[in-house]
């Protein structure tokens, strides 16, 4: 059961990570893009886990993914605040 909950989290990932890329395309602006990338880190973690059929205490690749995949979205945060403050 909890290979088709890290499935359909997996796919809860990727359909904001495609979201996102297309506000970035359209848009340019880098904050849609690190988020495109946060949500796309986190759908790849939940494949692994999914595929590899381990928990996330038992590897350490996919706990370094959702912290990648965290990290991303507070640099475009801080990113997107640093450039709003430029004249």
């Amino acid at each position: 059961m909890k290979f088709y909950v890290w499935g359909v989290l997996a796919m809860a990932s990727l359909v904001p990570a495609l979201f996102f890329l297309r506000y970035w395309r359209s848009s340019r602006e880098r904050l849609f893009a690190f988020f495109a990338v946060a949500f796309g880190l986190m759908a790849l973690q939940w494949t692994l886990s999914s595929l590899t059929g381990t928990d996330e205490a038992d590897h350490s690749y996919v706990l370094l993914l959702r912290i990648l995949a965290f990290v991303a979205i507070i640099v475009g945060v801080l990113d997107k605040n640093r450039r709003e403050r430029r004249p």
